[in-house]
């Protein structure tokens, strides 16, 4: 997915495009880049996998490093 601190998560556009969303922490936040303009459309496996690196991010953010 990533470094410890960055983590990635397929997805496709509305149009069926392969696309991504990244995840990142800066200082104590967690920063969400989707792609540009566009819709990400997450599959169950897609949203579980966003989910669990959002998670990860937090607690990442959460103890400052």
């Amino acid at each position: 997915m990533g470094t410890a601190d960055e983590w990635h998560v397929s997805c496709r556009d509305i149009t069926g495009k392969r696309q991504g969303v990244s995840i990142s922490t800066d200082g104590g936040s967690v920063v969400l880049v989707t792609p540009p303009g566009e819709t990400a459309v997450l599959s169950p496996l897609e949203v579980g996998r966003l989910r669990a690196a959002l998670r990860d991010a937090a607690v990442w953010a959460a103890a400052g490093t």
